[in-house]
């Protein structure tokens, strides 16, 4: 039985190319998650204050891929000390956070993160919250590097190449 997560890393369209490389993930679509209208588009979410972030969900399979390994991957494409921005991408909408669907993935995000805040001297700042809402973005968002194989990732997508460092106690 698969299971779902949505995360937020800035530009969705590096988010969504690296995720969906992961053996174990199944799917991923792009969207926007957590804000305050319904069935925002790519523009009204671009130009600010719908509250909504660019996000990936991702559906994968738990038995090929644990939810702490994809939140790891996770945490090794974003700066998770940067508010409201990731790359030159600037605002509200480009925050990061890991959108949990229950206490279990909530309790490993909060963990993954008080792990991660021992490589940083800046406070990390990716806030882990409920899913509250997704809408996918417009079709031509929807796998944008695989259609566009030049277009721009702020994601450095050759960590795909490299093992996760192995995670300390």
């Amino acid at each position: 039985m698969s299971k779902r997560i949505v995360l937020a890393g800035g530009c969705f369209w590096g988010l969504e190319a690296y995720m969906r490389e992961l053996p174990g993930v199944l799917d991923t679509e792009v969207g926007f998650a957590n804000g305050r209208m319904t069935h925002p588009t790519y523009e009204q979410v671009k130009a600010g204050g719908t509250g909504y972030a660019e996000a990936c969900k991702v559906e994968y399979d738990p038995q090929v891929i644990s939810l702490r390994t994809l939140l790891r991957h996770y945490l090794r494409i974003i700066d998770p000390t940067t508010l409201n921005r990731q790359g030159p991408d600037i605002g509200a909408q480009y925050r990061t956070s890991i959108c949990y669907n229950d206490d279990g993935e909530r309790r490993l995000a909060e963990e993954l993160l008080a792990k991660e805040q021992k490589n940083w001297d800046d406070p990390v700042v990716t806030t882990v919250e409920p899913l509250v809402n997704f809408y996918a973005a417009e079709e031509y968002h929807q796998d944008y590097l695989k259609k566009r194989p030049c277009g721009y990732c702020h994601v450095n997508l050759a960590l795909l190449d490299e093992p996760l460092p192995p995670e300390d106690d």
